[in-house]
């Protein structure tokens, strides 16, 4: 099994509507979401690996997932999206929104990885996608508790502006 790509890439892009990613840019307003599929497998490693987390369904994880490329395509994967946030030093926005999730999440464990399309993730289901997605060549942030817990929502984090590296760009038709 590959190794998981854990060196961020040197840009990310979210793509959606632009009233949110003015929020994104200007506030550094961003939804942590639970992920949608189902998880744990015994193969994760640290720190999604504990007993406890072998038993989690993907549903207890919160996730934030991004682009590591420039795609115009990637407009119309997701409905009514009609501009980009594109931050141009990913290692900065890394930092920032993982101290910003240990806050509101002081038990919780967090980590960020490319994901794998096609082929296992060591980094268990949450990471793992069908070759067919692989086009979309996401950047996942991901946490999960420590200790089991009930059904999650969204959250939403604040990590300050990040107009110094970030910018909008709209879709053009």
């Amino acid at each position: 099994m590959p190794d998981a790509d854990c060196e961020r890439p040197s840009k990310l892009y979210r793509y959606g509507e632009r009233h949110a990613l003015e929020r994104s840019l200007t506030l550094g307003e961003f939804r942590l979401q639970p992920a949608a599929e189902a998880v744990a497998e015994s193969r994760q490693i640290l720190p999604f690996q504990t007993r406890a987390a072998r038993a989690m369904p993907a549903s207890t994880y919160l996730t934030l997932s991004l682009a590591k490329v420039w795609q115009p395509q990637l407009f119309d994967a997701f409905p009514g999206a009609d501009c980009c946030l594109i931050i141009h030093d990913a290692e900065q926005f890394g930092e920032r929104i993982h101290r910003a999730a240990a806050k509101m999440l002081p038990t919780w464990a967090g980590i960020d990885a490319a994901i794998s399309y096609g082929v296992p993730s060591p980094l268990g289901r949450a990471f793992s996608k069908n070759r067919r997605d692989a086009n979309q060549e996401e950047w996942l942030f991901a946490w999960r508790p420590t200790q089991p817990t009930a059904a999650l929502q969204s959250i939403v984090i604040q990590i300050g502006s990040i107009e110094a590296f970030a910018e909008l760009r709209d879709r053009i038709v």
